[in-house]
């Protein structure tokens, strides 16, 4: 079975071919970022229009090199959640696709995909594990017991992790995106010249709420110079709380499971901090901690393949209604249903 996965939930095109038996094939990926830079975030309208030029041709590009589109054996495309716009050009495209080549087709979760990302190394975990799935638009903690069986341990009540990142950025004078910009300016900083709170670290529960950092960080630089150094050793600070806090968390999340893997996918999961405190938390308590390679750490399509090749394979696909979410709870997934069409 291949199949092509097709991304466009936010800012990045991206197109991949995953084989059953043969694993990743090729990926491709386009950024937005330059378009978004001046605005200091994605501008949903800009950046739909922009899937449109470029999603055509990067499909072209990948299957002319994997030896054309008739080899496909299915289509995945992300339906949610996202930018509706956004969504609708990659779903409508895959459809389209798929009804020309009469190959089944399916809408897969954005976020089902980065939980599954790891699968698309060498040496794969195995089921079942702990996932954190950190990134601009959410932070959870899950059990995972297999494809689709995921028990949902903790959320945010607030902002995501990454999301907190990209507004801390934006007070200390960052240009976008603001997470790595930071995660750079953190790396000149002091330690002990600020210390941020921790939060909900001291009360029990798996929950995570990061939208009072902002507000320590104003009123600690309040009245002060904001140098180059001032702003990095806040940097540096913010960081510091916001890894802590997470890896307060799964180390929670293990001992309350059992689990002897924690997965961690997402954008926030490339950071370098964060790695090093998971590291050193899974050698303390002996469990193995694992990635997707950074590259898959974001937005990417090839997520998107693995997921619908798994999907499809199990005998799932949708009908020929495009349905796209901006909002979808991972709570409502299922495991795979032989015929059904998402909701």
């Amino acid at each position: 079975m291949r199949v092509l996965g097709i991304e466009t939930s936010c800012d990045e095109t991206a197109v991949a071919l995953y084989d059953l038996g043969g694993g990743l094939l090729a990926h491709e990926i386009y950024s937005q970022v330059d378009l978004h830079a001046p605005y200091g975030g994605v501008v949903p309208e800009l950046a739909s229009r922009d899937h449109l030029r470029k999603l055509l041709p990067l499909l072209r590009k990948l299957t002319d090199e994997q030896g054309g589109a008739e080899a496909l054996s299915g289509i995945a495309y992300t339906s949610g959640p996202g930018l509706v716009g956004a969504l609708l050009v990659g779903a409508a495209v895959a459809r389209s696709l798929a009804y020309a080549l009469t190959v089944p087709c399916l809408g897969v979760h954005h976020m089902e995909g980065h939980l599954l990302a790891p699968l698309l190394e060498p040496d794969p975990p195995a089921f079942p594990f702990v996932a954190l799935l950190v990134s601009g638009g959410h932070t959870l903690l899950a059990r995972v017991a297999g494809l689709g069986r995921y028990e949902i341990l903790g959320n945010t009540l607030d902002d995501a992790a990454g999301e907190a990142f990209d507004k801390t950025a934006k007070l200390l004078g960052l240009p976008y995106p603001g997470g790595p910009q930071l995660a750079a300016l953190a790396e000149r900083g002091r330690p002990g010249v600020f210390r941020f709170p921790r939060p909900l670290t001291e009360r029990p529960g798996l929950d995570f709420s990061f939208s009072g950092l902002k507000t320590a960080v104003i009123v600690a630089l309040r009245g002060r110079v904001l140098d180059e150094q001032t702003r990095a050793d806040a940097a540096l600070a913010f960081e510091d709380a916001v890894a802590e806090t997470l890896i307060v968390k799964c180390a929670r999340a293990l001992e309350l499971t059992g689990a002897q893997t924690l997965v961690v996918a997402g954008g926030v999961g490339a950071n370098r901090r964060l790695r090093s405190g998971l590291r050193a938390l899974g050698e303390r308590l002996g469990v193995r901690v694992a990635y997707p390679r950074p590259e898959f750490c974001t937005d990417n399509a090839a997520m998107i393949a693995l997921l619908g090749c798994l999907r499809l394979g199990a005998g799932e696909h949708d009908d020929l209604v495009i349905r796209v979410r901006a909002r979808w709870p991972m709570s409502e997934l299922q495991p795979p249903r032989a015929g059904h069409a998402a909701a």
